[in-house]
């Protein structure tokens, strides 16, 4: 039998969308929103109505008929912490990311955009490991202040479908590997992947870990407590210089990987000290990694954006390569994560979990 899949991903100012015929791509479109409009809601919730507009005019445009549809699969949101795996979207899910628990983000319009278009068809709707999977070990949430645990907020969705890559090239179930992936983004995380769960991982959300192309990562405390007292910034302004300003943003005025590989082709010294510096505290996150394995690692896995580019692969693998073998799968492809997950569950490969 064969399964016609629609894959919703809201970002920022756009939503994506493709449609698969099993894991085929068929079709796969980006959907742009007027920065000024989506600036105009007050809270994420209330671009519900326009978003789910611009997608039935997308579909409709494209000839894409919603009765042939099979199942619809969102980007899962801010939730609450949950094990990995695909979920039934159900009313406790879209009520947890309609009021921003954990959260505002574009990624909790996924779950709500699929169950109503999935409704209204009368097929069934899931997400698929958001970036609230939590399987990390207790030993690894402690921190040196008790009333501040360390939280699993990572790609997860990306991290699980290249695992799942790897451990087919390898040629062992994914459930008896040890791997360490690290994500390379806009944002970073490294996880750690024994026998199937991510037992440890950094905060990429808050900062935690190496610096990344817009994210500070972990800077010294001391310095960080006295600018935050100083009177001279607000709240808001520290969160930007940990998310969105920071990394490599604040050091070279972008975070464009392309740009950067063009000036120290040209001879920017700066920018290849930064841009190594980022890689050094990268390897550094997997070297400690692999700490947690006791150095029992099957295989270290590199993907994200900035896997395309061979300055950042280069740089990383010769620090980290006696650990164990390197593998690259560049770029993240989440609506083919999306629609493999809610493929499996309808193909009857694996259960679906309820939120």
């Amino acid at each position: 039998m064969s399964y016609r899949l629609l894959a919703l991903n809201p970002g920022s100012t756009s939503t994506k969308i493709a449609l698969f015929e099993d894991e085929t791509c068929v079709f796969k479109y980006s959907v742009s929103h007027d920065a000024a409009q989506v600036a105009s809601f007050k809270r994420m919730i209330d671009q519900y109505d326009f978003r789910k507009q611009a997608i039935l005019d997308a579909l409709d445009a494209h000839g894409i008929e919603l009765s042939s549809l099979s199942a619809v699969v969102g980007r899962g949101g801010m939730l609450k912490p949950i094990e990995s795996g695909t979920y039934r979207v159900n009313d406790a899910m879209v009520d947890y990311v309609a009021n921003a628990r954990r959260g505002e983000h574009a990624s909790n319009l996924g779950c709500v955009l699929a169950k109503e278009i999935g409704d209204a068809q009368g097929i069934p709707s899931f997400i698929v490991d958001p970036v609230a999977v939590d399987e990390m070990d207790d030993i690894a949430r402690v921190s040196g202040m008790p009333d501040i645990k360390r939280d699993s907020l990572f790609h997860a969705l990306n991290q699980k479908a290249v695992a799942l890559k790897a451990a087919k090239d390898l040629g062992k179930p994914y459930d008896e590997l040890n791997l360490i992936v690290a994500h390379l983004g806009g944002g970073i995380s490294v996880g750690v992947h024994k026998k199937g769960r991510v037992v440890d991982v950094n905060n990429a959300l808050d900062g935690d870990g190496p610096m990344s192309p817009e994210r500070s990562g972990t800077v010294p405390l001391g310095p960080l407590y006295k600018m935050c007292f100083s009177g001279k910034y607000t709240l808001d302004d520290i969160k930007r210089k940990n998310y969105g300003k920071g990394g490599l943003v604040a050091h070279l005025g972008t975070n464009d990987g392309r740009e950067i590989a063009r000036r120290i082709e040209n001879g920017d010294e700066h920018a290849r000290f930064i841009y190594e510096a980022m890689c050094y505290q990268i390897a550094k996150e997997i070297g400690s990694c692999a700490t947690v394995l006791k150095g029992d690692v099957d295989a270290i896995v590199l993907t994200g954006g900035s896997a395309h580019e061979r300055l950042v692969v280069d740089a990383i693998t010769e620090r980290v390569s006696f650990i164990a073998e390197v593998l690259v799968y560049p770029g993240e492809d989440e609506m083919e994560a999306l629609a493999f997950g809610a493929l499996r569950v309808l193909q009857g490969v694996e259960d679906a979990k309820d939120y």
